[in-house]
């Protein structure tokens, strides 16, 4: 083969080589976007099954701290991303994606939507300490009450109100259910008394109408209190006196 034939070979062969990798490039992009369409689309039958957002512990635990803060909501699991904000926008991006994983298996918040206290619930794995020094620090600093409580080990409810509102507040707070449970007791014994009146006078009344009616005149123009009596026992010997009959007994 001459030194001319090699050249054109080799030409063609890497023209050759260059049509098929773009040819391969477009066809990999095609596969690539295909995929993600795939990835992207609906499914007609979601590969998903409900469950619950508390184990059993946590539900224990949920439900105590609905009695205790009864005046309050109690959020589940909610990211600290959700309620604080960054005081410059200049590294926003960076504290949310370092954040944005980091929640607390409770959350109290009052009537104005503000947080008061996040309430963490240990798994058996328990919680780092890591993460655990990261949120004491971060909510300290916030100024929202942090603790780690077990079912098993329940503080009072006086110690976590204080803890979460202040020993202040937590009394007024007290006080204030205190006398709303005492104004609904007034009210309810209010109206059982006013329904016993109610009632008692409906009793009275048929009497008092009857006796209105039975009053007559006798013979010589006096009023008489009439019988009231049924019409039917006048003839009976235990309502009429003896000397009323007719003929003497035999």
């Amino acid at each position: 083969m001459s030194t001319y034939s090699w050249r054109v070979w080799l030409a063609v062969a890497a023209i050759g080589l260059l049509i098929s990798a773009l040819l391969g490039g477009v066809i990999h992009s095609w596969w690539l976007r295909r995929a993600a369409r795939q990835r992207r689309r609906m499914p007609k039958r979601w590969p998903l099954s409900p469950r619950a957002v508390a184990n059993s512990e946590e539900r224990k635990v949920w439900r105590w701290l609905a009695g205790a803060f009864y005046d309050h909501s109690i959020m589940i699991k909610m990211p600290v991303t959700r309620f604080t904000l960054p005081r410059t926008k200049d590294h926003g991006l960076h504290w949310y994606e370092l954040l944005s994983s980091v929640y607390c298996t409770f959350t109290v918040v009052g009537v104005d939507g503000r947080v008061i206290g996040c309430v963490d619930v240990p798994n058996p794995r328990r919680i780092a300490k890591r993460n655990q020094i990261l949120k004491e620090t971060l909510l300290h600093q916030c100024g929202i009450a942090y603790l780690i409580v077990e079912s098993v080990r329940l503080p009072s409810l006086q110690d976590i109100r204080s803890e979460f509102l202040g020993e202040m507040a937590s009394m007024a707070r007290e006080h204030d259910r205190d006398e709303a449970a005492i104004k609904a007791a007034s009210n309810s014994l209010r109206a059982s008394l006013m329904h016993q009146r109610l009632t008692r006078a409906s009793d009275r009344a048929p009497l008092s109408a009857d006796s209105g009616h039975s009053r007559s005149r006798d013979s010589s123009g006096h009023s008489a209190l009439g019988s009231q009596f049924p019409a039917s026992w006048t003839e009976n010997s235990f309502i009429m006196p003896l000397d009323s009959r007719k003929a003497e007994l035999r």
